[in-house]
Order: structure tokens, then C-alpha cells, then sequence
């Protein structure tokens, strides 16, 4: 098996806080820009760590861009602890934690990067904790786009103390070989239930409230696409936070950071980071588009 992980650049580790958050620091490399950049924040989903990263990370170092990736508590190299006892307040105090200390060492807020699970919590930091910018892939969703745009027929899974990892049975995936696969099932871990049971509607949650209007940074949503219904939250999630918006047909949620179109998510990105290229971050609003409108 391939370990992306054990491929990455050289790169600094720390633990922070009294839950000894792991948190890694990607440098990057030589860029006379690099003073006027906020650095990257990297917050990963459910069941996974900072090594969901490993495809993404040696693009934007590579490109001058300082990155630090998080570890939630409980998470990766994280301190190990009772899953049973965690809610999703306690990773969003996580998050806080660690922009403090990049606004500190840094004096800029960080642009925020954050995937599923940590795409709602990035959302839900971004009420009131300043940030550079904001970038969901695939996030859950909020409570007022599935509103707009629910899931239908769900499923619900009752989740018990903990939520085991998943098993990813399948050998590939429309996106995802067999190497993409085996990477992930070596590192995916177990999941608070408390937490999925407060943002995840496939556990009959009633959702996590954003406040749109509250989100006064830049914004981009990039989500796995496979029919309209997907389309229409990720179009709606762009919309309720102001954003911009990319759809990627046919590919899959994991997919997106570690298949094999993973790039066509890093470039966009890099697209939209662009703007932040040669002058101070004001921190401002896009216009929202009208409703009828797309993003």
C-alpha cells in the first residue's frame, strides 16, 4: 500500500493545549508574497485526521503557502480520549484554539479550509471568529440549506456510544482506486457520536443553525456532485454564506481528497487564493446572488 502520509514535506510538529492537540506546520517554500498571505488552516472531517491531507499539502507549499493542519482532539497522533463524552462544541473549541495560536505567531487570521464534518464547524467558527477566508469541501450541511434542499428517503442510523470508522469494503470507487482505498482504511478511527448527532441529519439531527449573514469573509464550496439534488445544496451552501461555488460531476465525497481527481479541487482552490496575492487581506462580503440565481 501506498502511505501518502509518510510522502509529505518536511514539516513542523506540535502539541497544543491541554487536550495536546497535534498540530503540523507546512512552510512554504521561498515567496516574496508570502508576507502579505494568510496562512492556511486545514480542518479535516469525522473519522480522520490531518493525513487526509497528504495529496493536498505539497500543492500549496509548493506554491508558498504556509498550511497547518489540525488535529481535532481525539484524532490521529491527537491525545486519545473518551469519545463517548465529546460533543461538537468541544471540536469547535479545538479550532478556536488553534487560530488563536496562528493569529499569535502569525498576526493574521488564517483562511480556513475545512472538509465535511469540519466544513460545518469551520461554518459555524466563522459566525465569530475572524478569518481571512473560507473554503468548504463537501461539507455537511447546514440546518437552513437542507431546508432549502433536504435529503430524501433518509436512512437513519441510530448512532450508539461511539461511531465506528467506517469499512470501506469496496475495492474502488468512480474516483478512488484500490491504493486511495487501502490508504484511508489504515488510518480511519472511530467518531464521537454526540457530535455526529448534532450536525449529521442522517443520524436524525435537526442540524446546526449558520447565520449567513454573520460570515463577512471570502467564500468557496466545492462539493462531490452526482445529481441534482446534490447540486442544488452545494448551490445553496455557496448562496448562504455568499460564497462562490464548484461542482464536481461524478465524483466522490472521500474522493475529492484523496482520489484521482483530487487536482481539479487544488486548482480551483488555488484559483481563488489568488486574490490574495500582493496586497493586505481586508477582510469583506461578496454580494449574495439572488435567490433565483446561481452562484
Amino acid at each position: 500500500m501506498r502511505d501518502y502520509a509518510k510522502e509529505r514535506p518536511e514539516h513542523t510538529e506540535k502539541y497544543i493545549g491541554e487536550n495536546d492537540l497535534f498540530l503540523e506546520i507546512f512552510y512554504g517554500c521561498g515567496n516574496s508574497r508570502q508576507s502579505v498571505r494568510p496562512p492556511l488552516l486545514f480542518v479535516h472531517g469525522a473519522f480522520t485526521g490531518s493525513w487526509m491531507w497528504s495529496k493536498y499539502i505539497p500543492h500549496f507549499i509548493s506554491a508558498g503557502w504556509n498550511s497547518y493542519c489540525i488535529n481535532l482532539r481525539g484524532h490521529y497522533k491527537s491525545r486519545s480520549v473518551d469519545f463517548t463524552k465529546i460533543l461538537f462544541e468541544d471540536y469547535l473549541e479545538d479550532i478556536r484554539l488553534v487560530i488563536s495560536e496562528i493569529v499569535e505567531g502569525c498576526g493574521t487570521p488564517p483562511i480556513v479550509i475545512g472538509f465535511s464534518m469540519g466544513g460545518i464547524l469551520s461554518q459555524k467558527l466563522a459566525e465569530s471568529v475572524k478569518i481571512a477566508g473560507l473554503v468548504l469541501i463537501d461539507s455537511s450541511i447546514c440546518r437552513q440549506v437542507h431546508a432549502e434542499a433536504p435529503y430524501r428517503d433518509l436512512a437513519l442510523r441510530m448512532p450508539g456510544l461511539v461511531v465506528p470508522a467506517p469499512m470501506r469494503d469496496e475495492q474502488i470507487s468512480v474516483d478512488e482506486t484500490f491504493e486511495d482505498i487501502e490508504f484511508q482504511r489504515k488510518y480511519l478511527s472511530m467518531e464521537s457520536a454526540k457530535a455526529f448527532s448534532a450536525f449529521s441529519f442522517h443520524f436524525g439531527a435537526e442540524g446546526i443553525s449558520i447565520e449567513g449573514e454573520k460570515i463577512t469573509c471570502p467564500g468557496l464550496v466545492i462539493c462531490a456532485v452526482n445529481d441534482e439534488p446534490d447540486d442544488h445544496r452545494g448551490l445553496a451552501t455557496a448562496r448562504h454564506i455568499g460564497g462562490e461555488y464548484l461542482g464536481l460531476w461524478g465524483t466522490t465525497h472521500t474522493g475529492l481528497l484523496v482520489g484521482q481527481r483530487y487536482y481539479e479541487a487544488v486548482s480551483r482552490i488555488m484559483v481563488w487564493l489568488a486574490r490574495f496575492d500582493g496586497r493586505q487581506v481586508s477582510i469583506r462580503r461578496y454580494p449574495r446572488p439572488p435567490r433565483e440565481q446561481s452562484c
